[in-house]
């Protein structure tokens, strides 16, 4: 199996969570350059932006234990994206705040991927890392992650604008939801 010669941080039924390398880059370059992935943000990445956020996420891994743990399949060890946890501090009446966050290429796209793993990383937040509250944001628009929030029980508790999107008007509305332990 291909998970044997992984050293994934932990896994659910199909896929294992693993921190990110420079090896990943090839592969979320191209994701994140991809359109209809970012379709929900106010550009795609390019190459350099996404080295930078890989570094980002190896640093924030390092100082709180979590990040977007860059995810692959199980049975084949296919990088599929990131699903995980960040810690946000932009300024709202619910941050500073743990959220939980996935994007997956679309191959990976509506295989239950987001849900599964969402679920086993609120497990490692709760169960592991002992948090006490996750949230999670999306715009108004993007109701499959906004489904995917409902499919792991998270409540939904309103709307706001978020503050580092204001220069970018169709996607300043956002929903928040929340989950306790």
């Amino acid at each position: 199996m291909a998970n044997q010669k992984k050293n994934y941080l932990f896994i659910s039924k199909r896929l294992g969570f693993r921190t990110w390398s420079k090896e990943d880059l090839d592969q979320f370059s191209e994701m994140n350059a991809n359109e209809e992935v970012m379709q929900h943000f106010p550009k795609s990445l390019s190459r350099e932006e996404t080295t930078n956020f890989i570094s980002r996420l190896i640093a924030h891994q390092e100082k709180y234990n979590h990040c977007y743990f860059a995810t692959e399949l199980l049975e084949t060890g296919e990088f599929i994206g990131f699903i995980g946890l960040a810690y946000q501090t932009y300024n709202t009446p619910f941050t500073p705040a743990t959220d939980i966050g996935w994007r997956l290429k679309p191959s990976a796209w509506n295989k239950g991927y987001a849900t599964e793993g969402a679920k086993r990383c609120l497990a490692y937040a709760f169960q592991v890392l002992d948090l006490k509250t996750i949230i999670a944001t999306c715009t108004i628009q993007n109701k499959k992650s906004e489904n995917v929030m409902q499919k792991i029980g998270m409540e939904k508790m309103g709307t706001f604008l978020h503050p580092n999107l204001k220069d970018f008007p169709e996607y300043h509305n956002c929903v928040w939801y929340k989950i306790d332990k």
